[in-house]
């Protein structure tokens, strides 16, 4: 053999050897978790990964992982654009002392999370805690017992501008009753952030506060809300708090009921919330407004059965 060939054969080896190694270690834009599963696999749907987080470094951003069966799959921390679809199985995230899943992404990027169970058990700080920018999206989960920290089943407290979407998701027992802190959702912009919120078909009960906007830090807050449930909380069904930037509330045909203190409770200057077709039932107290606060009814709600059964003023027709 010349020394020619012997060059060429090396270098076509060398070659043969750096494809292996990038096709080893390429992301793929699909992955699979199991209960059975082992991170050391490529996370394939025959060789599934364990958690997700051993799943997500494996999964190119605009991805998904998905569950092939029920089982355990552990806290995760995304920074990019992914999906993680656990339909007809239960994604288990059960946490002590920390958070179940961290969004932190850029204006850019887009998350989608469903069909996940978050577990708290007691002394987790948020089910989903959300920082940066982007879009996501929390569908068909059940997420509890975050009781301590920042205590709160979703908390979104975005650094820039920042949209949440919530559907068809059960958020129970979260807070802290000492201090009333935390609750259900918690959208609260940091410095920099603003927050637009639509909350269609979920329930959340028997939280510190069933849902919370708060623009104390200068950004706006911006919620919809319909066909939900707001009820068995301890300090409010619904909670609108500024310090001067916009916090509002729209509810549509949807339960405030059975809060132990007031159904809906509006707090500081441009804090408004506005109801339509719904029920405010057997609360502590309909409503309560101060400094400067807003609660405006459309005039076709039910308010009865409250202590005090106060019924907010009628938004003017147009």
């Amino acid at each position: 053999m010349t020394s020619m060939s012997k060059m060429v054969l090396t270098a076509l080896a060398a070659l043969c050897l750096s494809c292996s190694f990038t096709a080893a270690n390429a992301q793929a834009t699909r992955t699979w978790v199991s209960g059975v599963g082992d991170d050391a696999n490529p996370c394939s749907r025959t060789a599934p990964c364990k958690t997700f987080a051993g799943a997500i470094s494996k999964t190119a951003a605009g991805g998904e992982i998905n569950c092939l069966d029920s089982g355990g799959f552990g806290a995760v921390t995304i920074t990019k654009s992914i999906a993680i679809y656990c339909d007809g199985v239960v994604g288990g995230v059960v946490v002590a002392g920390t958070n179940g899943i961290v969004v932190n992404v850029t204006t850019t990027d887009i998350v989608y999370l469903r069909g996940l169970d978050i577990n708290g058990t007691g002394t987790g700080l948020s089910g989903i805690s959300f920082v940066g920018g982007g879009v996501l999206h929390v569908e068909r989960c059940i997420i509890r017992r975050f009781n301590a920290g920042t205590a709160s089943g979703i908390r979104f407290a975005p650094t820039s501008s920042a949209e949440l979407y919530v559907y068809d998701t059960t958020i129970s027992e979260n807070g802290i009753v000492a201090g009333t802190v935390g609750g259900g959702i918690i959208i609260a912009p940091a410095v920099g952030g603003s927050a637009l919120a639509t909350i269609m078909n979920v329930r959340s009960n028997n939280n510190i506060v069933g849902l919370k906007t708060d623009a104390s830090n200068g950004g706006t807050v911006i919620a919809s809300i319909q066909l939900s449930s707001f009820s068995g909380n301890v300090f409010a069904g619904l909670h609108a708090l500024s310090l001067g930037a916009t916090s509002s509330i729209m509810v549509d045909m949807s339960n405030i009921n059975s809060n132990a203190n007031n159904g809906l409770n509006a707090n500081g200057t441009n804090s408004v919330i506005r109801i339509s077709r719904s029920n405010v039932i057997g609360n502590s107290g309909s409503f309560v407004v101060s400094n400067s606060g807003v609660v405006s009814s459309y005039n076709n709600n039910h308010i009865d059965g409250n202590a005090p059964n106060t019924a907010p003023p009628t938004i003017p027709e147009r």
